[in-house]
Order: structure tokens, then C-alpha cells, then sequence
């Protein structure tokens, strides 16, 4: 199998070429590339053309997205070139070469207002300019390659970024641990963390499974927390007092773009479709913590 990775200089993008890594060494039959945007410019259609027209990836495994959430609302030009043409760009191509594509997509699709994890075909209804921009991706896969894949995460963290200037709210908590007696993190926000390699190691799964007509998939790691009792975990996760981290509300921390209140995932139809579920976030995060 050969698998072309996008956005393999990000955060899910390393995790899925990592996985890859491993599965060649343990022998597995497989072939693979990861590109970064100077390598392939998913924006252009010539670009796309080129590399998979170079590579000839049975699978392409596309992690490239514009993920500053708040920076969008002001930019949603930026945001729309990378996380719509993009994807239309790449549906285009694996639909005229015949590869397969497995796209990426957000929780940041629906309205954030549910109270029950979100079926893959729940109404959709962004809030937020790179929700809009992500279904407008989703919205373009689906009209040019029906036969692709959709598959939507949350909260994705690997937990060390913060050794090469990482942001991810794991390895931020870790940081401000060493640096705060006490920090404030809102609770009135409930969703899925999601650990980069288990969702990389996911994708792998799916990309080596057949199927006829495309699909739309929810991953997470199982569970849900609020970003409160996440950064508590961490903290007791790292031997700290877990009561140094304290409970506020999304109103004390404005911010551009509104955090969807609610945004866990069903992976029902991740594990009818025979998928390895995503284990529990809690043992995910002690992994994480571990590394």
C-alpha cells in the first residue's frame, strides 16, 4: 500500500507518518510520504496533480488544515483556500486517479449546543468561520470524490509539543504547571481529548480497509471531560495538586471565535464499520504523560 500523507509537519500529520514508520519496520507491506506545504501546495490544483501523479499513493491520508480557530474569523479567505480548495483540490485528483483520500474534519461542523454524543450524520451548523470553512472541505469531498472518506476528531493533542514550541492544551497545562501556583480553566465546555497517535494509529486501520462508497466517521479517544477536569488529570497525571487548577466559565475568557459548549463525538459508526475503537481518554493521556 502507498500512502501519501499531507500536512505531515503538523501535529496529526507526524503522528500518522510515525505510525507508518512502525508498521514498515514491523514488516507491514507499505509505502509512504509525508509533504508539507512547500512540498505540495494542496491550494493549487497543478500541485496536487503533480505529486500524486509523481507518487501514485493508493491512500491519501490529507492532515493539512488551517486550525487558527480565532485567527479565521478574520481571515476566513486564508482559511477557506486551505481547509475547502484544498480538499477539493485533492478529491479532485484521487477521483481521477483512483486513490483513495481519508479527510480530515473538525467537531467544529455542528453547533456545539448538543447534549448526546453527535451521530457522523447528525445536522450539521457551524458557528464559527473554520467551521464554516471545514464543511465547506467536507461539503467539496463529498461532491467530487463520493467514494473518500470523512473523518471527524476533537481535541487532538500529543502532549510533548511543548519540547518544540508546541501548543497543544496538554503540553500547555504541563508547561504552566512548572510556571503557576494556580491556573483558571473554564468548565462549561465538554468534549473528547483525543491523543494524536491513537487517532494517527486509526486512520492507518482505515486506510488499510476496503470499502465501496465513502464514509463519515467520528475517532475520538472514548469518553469525555471538560477542559477543567482535563488539565486536572494532567496535573495529577504529572504528581501536582490537581485542586491548583481551578473551574471559571467561558465568559471569563472571551475569545474571537465561541468554543462549541458540547462537542463530543458518537463512534458508532467508527466500530460498525469494524474500526478499532479509540481507547478510554483517561489510560490515552497517562500514555501521553508517559512518553
Amino acid at each position: 500500500m502507498r500512502v501519501l500523507v499531507t500536512g505531515s509537519a503538523g501535529q496529526l500529520g507526524r503522528a500518522v507518518t510515525e505510525t507508518l514508520t512502525r508498521v514498515q519496520a514491523a514488516g507491514g507491506s507499505v509505502v509512504f510520504r509525508g509533504v508539507g506545504s512547500a512540498e505540495m501546495d494542496i491550494t493549487s490544483e497543478s500541485s496536487v496533480a503533480a505529486v500524486l501523479g509523481e507518487f501514485a499513493p493508493d491512500v491519501v491520508i490529507n492532515c493539512a488544515a488551517y486550525t487558527a480557530v480565532d485567527d479565521a474569523e478574520t481571515d476566513e479567505d486564508s482559511a477557506l483556500r486551505v481547509n475547502a480548495d484544498g480538499p477539493a483540490n485533492l478529491a479532485r485528483a484521487t477521483a481521477a486517479s483512483g486513490s483513495r483520500l481519508i479527510h480530515v474534519s473538525t467537531d467544529y461542523v455542528f453547533d456545539g449546543q448538543g447534549h448526546t454524543p453527535y451521530p457522523a450524520d447528525a445536522p450539521t451548523g457551524p458557528n464559527t468561520a473554520y467551521g464554516r470553512t471545514k464543511l465547506a472541505g467536507e461539503e467539496a469531498v463529498r461532491r467530487l470524490d463520493p467514494s473518500a472518506h470523512i473523518v471527524r476528531t476533537a481535541w487532538v493533542y500529543t502532549g510533548w509539543g511543548y519540547v518544540d514550541g508546541g501548543t497543544d492544551f496538554v503540553a500547555t497545562m504541563r508547561r504552566l504547571e512548572g510556571e503557576r501556583e494556580t491556573i483558571n480553566v473554564v468548565d462549561d465546555q465538554r468534549g473528547s481529548p483525543t491523543y494524536a497517535p491513537d487517532l494517527a494509529a486509526g486512520l492507518v486501520e482505515l486506510a488499510g480497509l476496503a470499502a465501496d462508497t465513502g464514509l463519515v466517521l467520528h475517532a475520538t479517544n472514548a469518553g469525555e471531560a471538560t477542559w477543567w477536569e482535563l488539565a486536572r488529570a494532567v496535573f495529577e497525571g504529572v504528581g501536582a495538586d490537581p485542586d491548583r487548577v481551578r473551574p471559571c466559565s467561558s465568559s471569563e475568557f472571551p475569545r474571537p471565535a465561541p468554543r462549541p459548549a458540547y462537542s463530543v463525538l458518537s463512534g458508532g459508526e467508527w466500530s460498525a464499520f469494524g474500526l478499532t475503537p479509540l481507547r478510554d481518554w483517561r489510560d490515552a493521556l497517562h500514555a501521553a504523560l508517559s512518553k
